[in-house]
């Protein structure tokens, strides 16, 4: 088994480990019991608590399919639920192309289902509608652009792999900043503190919720990326007991079936290209290889 730190971004990597230190380490045997719960990791999504939480209805299913508890360990990011996975402190976890391809990477955690992603373009840049920047051409070194985190597929690794295919180089031809989520880079594009936000389409689409708190007609598109080749992933460690395997390949197709598509809201988006692989491989992370590189980060001893 192969084991190595994130190039690129090891030392978020490390900062969410030590933040996962007093969880509990891997299970033995027992934990295959019938009776001990499955346990998820979970970034935030929002933070409306009038809204449905797709998270609470994705355990609640979960646990209705397996017939087991299901806990939630909330972490503040996306590496943080690789590392949990990783370090086996969670049983599974689901995760976008670029952190999974991350993941996949290490030798310690494996895709255990994805979904191949559709032929849209996964990423959007927005401004307010009254700004003055009409296009990429507009984009200046002063142009301050929000990204969600700096393992989101669609709210990083997709937008910066755009800006430089429009000449744009980060750091050089604009300033980056990561606001820390979707929704915060809203809050800062919202506020006059960023120029511009890159998002998923999925969520530029979502108004007047808590995750896009704004109204249709108050904001426009400047770029759009490109599909990804995989949208979604269910993130399991590599050591995962058989029997557990067997339990969630079992039920996550279940769950993520169109019965649940709305309660699912942005969760059941990113499985909508086509049907689930299961235990799919490495393999299909190959593409996001040169994506990658362009955004700093090498995985190309991915396999």
């Amino acid at each position: 088994m192969r084991t190595r730190a994130l190039t690129g971004l090891g030392a978020l990597a490390v900062g969410a480990a030590l933040i996962l230190t007093g969880c509990s380490t891997a299970a033995d045997d027992a934990a295959n019991a019938a009776d001990v719960p499955l346990t998820f990791a979970s970034a935030p999504l929002g933070d409306d608590p009038t809204a449905q939480n797709p998270i609470s209805v994705l355990v609640t299913l979960m646990a209705e399919e397996t017939g087991r508890e299901v806990e939630v360990t909330d972490v503040p990011d996306y590496l943080a639920v690789v590392e949990a996975i990783r370090g086996g402190h969670v049983d599974f976890g689901i995760m976008s192309g670029f952190p999974s391809a991350l993941a996949v990477n290490t030798g310690e955690v494996d895709a255990l289902v994805a979904w191949p992603g559709s032929a849209d373009p996964v990423s959007t840049c927005i401004v307010l509608d009254d700004s003055p920047l009409k296009s990429l051409d507009d984009i200046t070194p002063e142009t301050v652009i929000a990204f969600a985190d700096p393992a989101s597929s669609s709210g990083y690794f997709m937008p910066v792999y755009t800006l430089d295919q429009a000449g744009l180089k980060k750091d050089v031809d604009y300033t980056p900043m990561f606001a820390g989520g979707h929704d915060m880079s809203f809050i800062a594009l919202k506020q006059g503190q960023v120029d511009v936000a890159c998002t998923a389409v999925v969520i530029a689409g979502m108004y007047d919720s808590d995750m896009f708190p704004f109204a249709e007609g108050e904001t426009r598109s400047i770029a759009m990326s490109e599909s990804m080749p995989v949208s979604s992933t269910i993130l399991v460690n590599s050591e995962m007991s058989q029997d557990k395997r067997d339990l969630l390949l079992a039920a996550i197709p279940e769950v993520f079936s169109e019965k649940n598509a709305e309660a699912l809201g942005p969760l059941f988006a990113g499985t909508k290209g086509g049907a689930a692989l299961l235990e799919p491989g490495s393999e299909i992370f190959k593409p996001f290889v040169r994506i990658a590189q362009i955004a700093g980060v090498d995985i190309s001893d991915l396999g």
